[in-house]
């Protein structure tokens, strides 16, 4: 495992850095610091565009396809400039950061040259159709059905909790195509355009006063067969394979973002006096050991082998990692804000920190609930046997 990185990068690093100041002291200055995925659609669809024409928006991706070629050390070093410079949320981050690879990996020629463009230049924004009412966390629990009449499928169904759905040009949605399957046999992996009559997104408003998620009901929607990723049935491999794409270099960029979470939590117990309590002290201190811990974690998952479907052992514990921690970190910024955290900044908002607790109650829930990671890890990282049924 590598903790640091060559010297040579240095330059590639002060590339990075000067662009983005750059652009955000500029003409991007009014969405610098934002956290909301939603907020300026516009201006961020535009700054989309400006990352994809520089080539930084897709650094590891083959030149070909609008990316840089860069190694997973570079793409390290633009994640971590790209939170350092306080850069915005991706509005693209789901094809880019998801399904882009999954493409690169899995698609069709055809596929790739008529949707990796799109993604590289902010062209389209996609959204994720995974989850199901009812279902929890079981991904496998789909009733939404897709059947193939000629050269396209009909979609019945809904999806709910996804990211981005209401700003969306594109969804990937899991779909029942087998009648009569049950669990990860009988699915299909299908892209899926929102604009068009038989697709609904509904917001769904949550605590902080945003609406980052949606729940879209298909009602006669169509995809065309040629925009299935894999063959009919194999569904289930192409997902799996999606979120192994999870564990890659976005992570340390998560961990950037979470290093200013920190940092705005130690700015404000300085401001109001909390950090002379050595409560408070303690909590921060162990708070800052355990991002360390995070970023040596991720970067022993990036040193064990190639980015994406299958999972080091490393990966399997990442998310329940981050995700306890984080919620923590939370609680941490409510210790420290006191009554002050609970006061809103307009009608429905929070500040930063605010909402930032308030989100981070869901980190344990969504992506898999921390049990669900806990199967996992003792399954397919450790190998032991499922438990049996009724015991």
């Amino acid at each position: 495992m590598q903790l640091s990185f060559a010297p040579e990068l240095k330059a590639f690093r002060e590339e990075a850095a000067d662009w983005l100041n750059d652009r955000l002291s500029g003409p991007f200055r009014a969405i610098r610091g934002q956290t909301s995925q939603v907020d300026n659609v516009e201006e961020r669809r535009a700054w989309e565009a400006a990352l994809g024409e520089a080539r930084w928006s897709v650094v590891g991706w083959p030149e070909q396809w609008g990316g840089r070629d860069a190694s997973i050390a570079q793409q390290v070093i633009f994640a971590e400039e790209y939170a350092r410079a306080k850069a915005p949320p991706r509005v693209g981050h789901l094809g880019v950061e998801l399904l882009g690879p999954t493409l690169l990996a899995l698609g069709s020629e055809d596929q790739k040259a008529r949707f990796l463009p799109d993604i590289a230049h902010g062209r389209a924004i996609w959204c994720q159709g995974y989850s199901e009412p009812g279902a929890g966390s079981d991904l496998a629990n789909v009733k939404t059905k897709a059947r193939r009449e000629g050269d396209r499928y009909i979609i019945d169904g809904q999806k709910i909790w996804t990211s981005m759905g209401m700003i969306a040009d594109w969804c990937f949605v899991i779909a029942r195509t087998e009648p009569g399957s049950a669990g990860n046999k009988g699915l299909s992996f299908l892209m899926v355009p929102m604009d068009q009559p038989g697709v609904t997104p509904r917001p769904i408003r949550q605590m902080t006063g945003e609406a980052e998620f949606a729940e879209v009901f298909f009602d006669g929607a169509e995809a065309l067969a040629i925009d299935r990723i894999g063959a009919e049935g194999d569904g289930w491999k192409v997902a799996m394979a999606l979120l192994g794409f999870e564990r890659g270099v976005s992570t340390l960029a998560q961990q950037m973002h979470f290093r200013n979470e920190l940092d705005a939590i130690i700015a404000a117990a300085r401001a109001n006096g909390k950090a002379d309590d050595p409560i408070v002290r303690q909590k921060i201190a162990q708070a800052h050991a355990g991002l360390k811990i995070m970023r040596y974690n991720g970067l022993r998952m990036l040193s064990d082998g190639d980015e994406g479907a299958s999972l080091s052992g490393a990966a399997y514990t990442y998310k329940l990692y981050w995700s306890q921690w984080h919620k923590a970190l939370g609680e941490l910024a409510m210790e420290v804000l006191g009554q002050q955290g609970e006061i809103g900044i307009d009608e429905e908002r929070f500040d930063s920190l605010t909402a930032m607790f308030l989100m981070s109650r869901s980190d344990t829930i969504y992506a898999g609930t921390d049990q669900i990671q806990r199967n996992i890890i003792s399954e397919r990282g450790l190998g032991l046997p499922r438990e049996p049924r009724g015991l």
